[in-house]
């Protein structure tokens, strides 16, 4: 194969017509490569211009909500909470912004254009506290003898550049000095020093530390920021509460490619649980608090691998499930509401009910002594769990084998004590209510006697849904949706992560560390399920 490449036309001459046509082959080859390169480029870059008009028409709409809340009626607590979640937003989105148009920290980036004159500079960085413990950095060229050809001369230290970053301990503030020697050539001029590493926030005082830090308090501990703020300030450190939201912002935004892996592994289970619950979220435009949505979904609790992730959604309309779901298929273990009606339509979905909402139907009268029938319900039930707590440890197989054997027969019998008792009892009570909402539920309750991954109940994504029932007492409601979402990314990673034990704050610190130089394609190594504690 002739390189066509290096060709001139004198090359031709004298050429036989397969040589010619050879030529020609692979010029066409070629020239085919180029345009679908081409195309490829165009269609990244139709892309980008897209999200890049996205982002930047939610920045000008932040900044119309900044600028219009001022004389919007808003009691303290809810000003409080919006100028947090705009200081969030607006790192978010920069973040992003940065991102698309060249990447953040990257090496090669062009300096940036000194600011016309005229303009206000930012105002100054208050110095870190001098009290706080320095632990020193020092990075050199491995070789200081000059690169440039010909020369090989020894170079001379003639200074240093010295960069300060906070960082903490739970309970220790510290201060990382990083001094990066710079090396000269006498002979040819030559400077040499250290590149900065990339930083999940470029240009900052945070380390990914001090950021998994503060998203750890606000999103784990749920406090809000001002407390954080306060609790820093003990250690004579001062972080405005803008500052923290714009810190959890942009470690939001650095989370988003390890959230959409992780949205990937989950629902690559063939056994979900799904679950939703009721968040308040804030309306800049008004003023007032709307209802908004957290939807849970999570490997089934017989899995080896668990996840669990969130879907923060300003409704609860079955599109919401219907999206998120897209291209899943498999056995989903819910509650009786409706909306997730429109997956098990899909072929190859299929629905698993859950037998505590069954009985709670029973304990509710129970309680109130409304129906002995009610009390003998739930001593039926009680049966089957105990034969459901033998097999937790088992495979499925075995697990399967063992319900046959036990479960099985108790079920039958529940179902025939059932329609007796709907027969006897008149139509309109609470007992003939609880009774039919078994009978009409009875093959999706019984998914677990056909699959032996299939859980008897639904209550393992209603206690990973919890820590959201906890987060709402503390900060009452989400700032935005933006903010709403951002929470969804870190508490799906955080509470998958401590499904396998991890400490949240470990594991945000060392994956918001090694996000800047990871390889996408190998993104899911920092995936909960994947990811080592380092030695």
């Amino acid at each position: 194969m002739f390189d066509v490449t290096t060709l001139k036309v004198q090359d031709l001459q004298g050429l036989s017509p397969e040589a010619v046509a050879e030529i020609a082959t692979a010029l066409m080859a070629q020239l085919a490569d180029q345009q679908a390169q081409i195309a490829q480029r165009d269609r990244e870059i139709k892309f980008k211009d897209a999200k890049i008009e996205r982002i930047t028409f939610e920045l000008a709409r932040l900044k119309a909500w900044k600028f219009g809340a001022k004389t919007e009626a808003m009691n303290a607590q809810q000003r409080q909470m919006f100028e947090d979640t705009v200081a969030e937003d607006e790192a978010d989105l920069q973040a992003q912004l940065a991102a698309l148009q060249g990447g953040i920290g990257a090496a090669d980036a062009a300096p940036a254009d000194p600011p016309p004159a005229g303009t206000r500079r930012p105002p100054r960085r208050q110095a870190l506290p001098e009290h706080l413990r320095r632990v020193e950095h020092h990075h050199e060229p491995q070789d200081t003898t000059c690169p440039s050809p010909g020369c090989g001369q020894a170079m001379v230290r003639i200074g240093e550049d010295v960069s300060e970053r906070l960082d903490v301990v739970p309970a220790e503030f510290f201060v990382h000095r990083h001094i990066r020697g710079k090396w000269s050539c006498k002979c040819c001029e030559r400077l040499v020093q250290e590149p900065v590493a990339p930083q999940i926030i470029d240009k900052g005082i945070p380390t990914a530390g001090l950021v998994a830090h503060t998203l750890v308090s606000h999103f784990v501990d749920h406090m809000p920021y001002y407390r954080i703020e306060q609790v820093n300030a003990r250690s004579g450190v001062h972080t405005p509460r803008s500052t923290l939201a714009s810190w959890s912002g942009a470690g939001g935004a650095g989370l988003a490619p390890l959230f959409d892996a992780h949205h990937d592994f989950v629902l690559s289970a063939p056994v979900l649980h799904a679950d939703e619950t009721p968040v308040r979220m804030l309306s800049p435009g008004t003023g007032k608090t709307a209802k908004a949505y957290v939807w849970a979904y999570a490997r089934g609790e017989h899995d080896g691998t668990p996840g669990v992730i969130y879907d923060f959604c300003t409704g609860r309309g079955s599109k919401y499930p219907a999206q998120f779901l897209a291209g899943w298929t498999g056995t989903l273990t819910c509650d009786d509401y409706a909306g997730y009606d429109i997956v098990f339509r899909r072929e190859g979905c299929i629905e698993a009910g859950c037998l505590a909402h069954a009985r709670r139907k029973f304990d509710e009268m129970a309680r109130a002594n409304a129906s002995p029938v009610a009390a003998q319900a739930i001593q039926r039930i009680a049966r089957i769990y105990r034969v459901e707590s033998q097999a937790r440890e088992m495979t499925a197989a075995d697990r399967l084998a063992h319900r046959k054997q036990f479960a099985r027969p108790l079920w039958d019998e529940l179902k025939a004590w059932m329609v007796r008792e709907r027969g006897r009892v008149p139509d309109g009570g609470g007992i003939a209510a609880a009774l039919d909402y078994s009978l009409k539920r009875w093959t999706g309750l019984g998914r677990f006697l056909v699959d032996g991954a299939v859980s008897v109940d639904n209550n393992h994504i209603e206690n990973l849904i919890r820590p959201w029932a906890m987060g709402r007492k503390a900060w009452l409601f989400a700032g935005s949706e933006l903010a709403g979402k951002r929470a969804a990314v870190v508490m799906s990673l955080v509470q998958s992560a401590k499904l396998y034990g991890h400490d949240p704050w470990m594991y945000l610190k060392d994956v918001l560390e090694r996000l800047p130089e990871h390889p996408n394609h190998r993104i899911t190594e920092l995936l909960p399920h994947r990811w080592k504690p380092p030695a």
